[in-house]
């Protein structure tokens, strides 16, 4: 299974697990266990938590790929752009170089 697979498989289960969460609070509301004011709190509360809660993971998972491809030592962005100028700045010697013959 790949990564992407799981991290779609977890963000659809959080959606259905705050549809359940929404569900079980509104059956509470209706039994009288709680208000609808302490109803809306709690579920605010659930969903700033795992707001939370995927946050957390979204910095793990960066810093888990950051990881990766640091060992993998694959050329960043900033590389490819100073080797970009290089082979330009190069290239206008040649050329000026190739002008005076």
């Amino acid at each position: 299974m790949k990564l992407f697979d799981i991290l779609q498989r977890a963000l659809l289960a959080g959606l259905g697990a705050q549809e359940k969460v929404k569900e079980f609070v509104d059956e509470l509301v209706k039994k009288g266990e709680v208000s609808k004011s302490e109803g809306a709190k709690l579920v605010r509360t659930w969903m700033e938590k795992r707001e939370k809660g995927r946050e957390k993971l979204s910095k793990s998972f960066s810093e888990v790929v950051d990881k990766t491809l640091q060992k993998m030592n694959l050329p960043t962005k900033k590389d490819i752009e100073e080797l970009d100028k290089k082979i330009e700045a190069l290239s206008k010697k040649l050329e000026e170089k190739e002008k005076k013959e």
